[in-house]
């Protein structure tokens, strides 16, 4: 199957690339690598009238360091964000993760940016961002905005970007010298999409513990967090994982099999935490 037809638009700045969305009407969208647009389109799940390539605007792209924040621009390839120093050595729960979205040709070509602006319920990193208390930048026609992680993720393939407005970069804050990071995923076959998986950032008297993969947008736990501050058991902390979140049972698995994993996925990255402690 091949895509409805569509009018097509190069950007060569942010300031044209909302003016070109403007001129298109609420329905366009903007294309950067397009590993996910590009087979929505080609099934006919999502057939915009316009789509507005931003994928040469070279201010979307890169990390930098400002001040105590590591700026990712939307436009960041996959592959890059994972061989950038800064991530090892600043963020290394992105590190770990990047390995699992999809595969190194897909990498090679979908953007940091992209992957948070769709807000795949399975995608890897929605659910870091949450964990590391991300911040979206977002440009439109009224100028900037910034959106907390927590306030972006809305639902499935939901977020807080109104029409015509561009996801420009995520800042992320460094994370404590006592910080610890821990990750997790269970996949049929490396690369697919997650059935279950678990981001976590713990400091002193703090956790954030996010989830993907099992229900409709990425979703932290405030039980699990609760009972990591509380210095509870690792089963009971993995025992509370998905209390009072509402699960969603997929082809893959059902609602007690994702509650079931989410469980064993808090229990496997607290243990891996604890053993980088005593190494």
């Amino acid at each position: 199957m091949k895509s409805t037809a569509f009018a097509f638009a190069r950007a060569t700045s942010i300031e044209d690339a909302l003016h070109l969305h403007a001129e298109a009407g609420e329905g366009a969208k903007f294309i950067a690598g397009g590993q996910s647009l590009l087979a929505a389109l080609n099934f006919r799940l999502d057939e915009p009238p316009s789509l507005i390539d931003i994928g040469g605007i070279a201010d979307l792209r890169g990390l930098t360091l400002i001040g105590d924040r590591l700026r990712i621009g939307a436009l960041t390839r996959h592959a890059d964000v994972l061989a950038s120093p800064l991530i090892a050595h600043h963020l290394p729960l992105i590190a770990e993760a990047m390995p699992h979205v999809a595969h190194a040709a897909i990498r090679n070509r979908g953007t940091f940016g992209g992957s948070v602006a769709l807000a795949d319920p399975a995608a890897e990193m929605p659910a870091c961002c949450l964990a590391l208390s991300a911040e979206m930048v977002i440009e439109g026609v009224g100028g900037t905005r910034r959106v907390a992680a927590d306030d972006f993720f809305l639902g499935m393939y939901e977020t807080a970007l109104e029409p015509g407005e561009l996801l420009t970069a995520v800042e992320i804050p460094l994370p404590a010298a006592q910080a610890r990071h821990g990750f997790g995923e269970l996949a049929r076959r490396h690369g697919d999409y997650a059935m279950a998986g678990v981001a976590m950032m713990l400091t002193p008297g703090a956790a954030r513990v996010a989830f993907f993969g099992i229900s409709e947008c990425p979703v932290r736990s405030p039980a699990a967090e609760a009972a990591i501050i509380a210095g509870a058991p690792l089963q009971e902390v993995a025992a509370r994982a998905t209390e009072g979140l509402d699960i969603f049972g997929d082809p893959n698995a059902d609602e007690d099999t994702k509650r079931h994993y989410a469980a064993v996925l808090t229990r496997r990255a607290l243990v891996r935490i604890a053993h980088r402690g005593q190494a």
